[in-house]
């Protein structure tokens, strides 16, 4: 029903353009079956076009979805997709940009936490297709020299991520996407920092302690061990070293580790 013919005469940018801009023309050079210039077809695949990255979006981005309701979304993300074309053919990198439009976004500036919990499910999303790999054996840690401990460096994991917020992002995702049958009690006063990672197989997240936030956001980007716990504890008082290092750990946050 759609089927068009592109010349040689079509600019690839000008046709990509066109597609995202419902106020433009059909590009010059794009005909029907009959050889003429086909408007109504190139609207159709134009819709069909971004249809089908609303569709994506919603596929990624379901909490947002649900605490907005479908039709608000679907308005929301072709708001979003005819000033944000993909970059890539690869869907699953679409959507980077959405939290940041979410939060510049004039109509939802009294829900503020929106922007977070996009921020938490594209960090949900980039762990599940993050790179395998081993994680940090906690041992290799127990094995260095205590006089070294505080010198050591930690590689970050390909699937790890650490997404803080003022708003309780890991109640509101849970109550809207990844457990919405339980009972939760969401306190919008509540600042909640997560952890995802994905050491084997499923992508698990864990709600960190006060400071370890800033403890693992450290030690992600090079931090020493005792960089990273000197600033956690400067920041939250009841910082505690040995559970949020065991948490780390334990949930497969880190790849390796480097001793000066």
């Amino acid at each position: 029903m759609c089927a068009m013919a592109i010349s040689d005469k079509v600019d690839e940018t000008t046709f990509c353009e066109a597609l995202f801009d419902p106020g433009s023309g059909t590009p010059v050079g794009l005909v029907g079956p009959d050889g003429e210039t086909a408007p109504k077809r190139f609207s159709v695949y134009r819709n069909n076009v971004v249809v089908s990255l609303c569709d994506a979006l919603g596929e990624t981005f379901p909490a947002i979805e649900n605490l907005l309701g479908e039709d608000y979304f679907n308005a929301l993300a072709r708001a979003f997709v005819t000033t944000h074309p993909p970059k890539s053919p690869v869907l699953l990198h679409y959507g980077s940009e959405f939290a940041d439009f979410v939060e510049s976004f004039p109509p939802l500036a009294t829900y503020p936490y929106l922007a977070n919990v996009a921020r938490l499910e594209w960090a949900w999303l980039q762990a599940y297709h993050a790179a395998d790999q081993v994680p940090l054996d906690p041992a290799r840690l127990s094995s260095v020299d205590a006089q070294s401990v505080g010198a050591v460096r930690f590689r970050k994991h390909p699937a790890a991520h650490v997404v803080t917020s003022r708003w309780p992002v890991w109640d509101l995702a849970r109550a809207n996407r990844f457990d919405p049958n339980a009972e939760i009690q969401i306190d919008l006063k509540l600042a909640q920092s997560v952890l995802i990672t994905r050491p084997e197989l499923s992508v698990d997240m864990l709600l960190l302690r006060p400071g370890a936030d800033i403890f693992v956001g450290s030690l992600f980007e090079g931090a020493t061990l005792a960089e990273g716990a000197e600033a956690a504890q400067t920041a939250a008082e009841n910082f505690s070293l040995s559970d949020c290092l065991s948490d780390c750990l334990s949930t497969g946050a880190f790849a390796d580790l480097d001793v000066a």
